[in-house]
């Protein structure tokens, strides 16, 4: 089945870049970025900007903008049965260059992920654009728990 991912999250003020692969089941339900209740990324955003955490989506996105952070995908379409990253196939990406050239505020791209780094090593590695690629925020991603993902995100996101 396609699935298709959301437009951006950005404005004039981002600085960074946050690029995930695709929205996962929930997420797509929801229409809300990060939306499986085990993924760590909102929990990871509050705890590192010192803010009480709201399940309130508008209020999640203002923390990102307020915090000069933009959020999209790798994949604007792909096939995918269920949620998992591996299991993405027939991928075409977004326009992550022409995202760039019209928010040219962006310094850094974080890489939400393995996946996300192996797409933009496809597809946008010759990007003069510093990128840091972090731990999934994924509940698939077992292999660290949240304290240690946070460690990695807190400073990749202290500028």
């Amino acid at each position: 089945m396609t699935k298709y991912s959301f437009p951006p999250l950005i404005n004039h003020s981002s600085k960074i870049l946050i690029l995930g692969s695709l929205p996962g089941e929930e997420s797509l339900k929801q229409v809300q970025y990060y939306a499986h209740p085990r993924n760590a990324f909102w929990k990871i955003m509050f705890t590192v900007f010192n803010e009480a955490y709201n399940e309130d989506y508008s209020l999640k996105c203002e923390l990102l903008l307020k915090n000069h952070i933009a959020l999209w995908d790798m994949v604007h379409s792909g096939i995918r049965e269920g949620s998992l990253d591996s299991d993405i196939k027939n991928e075409i990406p977004n326009d992550i260059e022409g995202l760039l050239n019209e928010y040219q505020g962006i310094s850094t791209i974080l890489l939400n992920g393995k996946k996300a780094e192996a797409m933009y090593k496809r597809y946008f590695n010759q990007i003069p654009v510093h990128t840091i690629t972090l731990p999934s925020t994924s509940p698939a991603n077992a292999r660290l728990n949240f304290e240690e993902k946070l460690s990695l995100w807190k400073e990749a996101l202290s500028f």
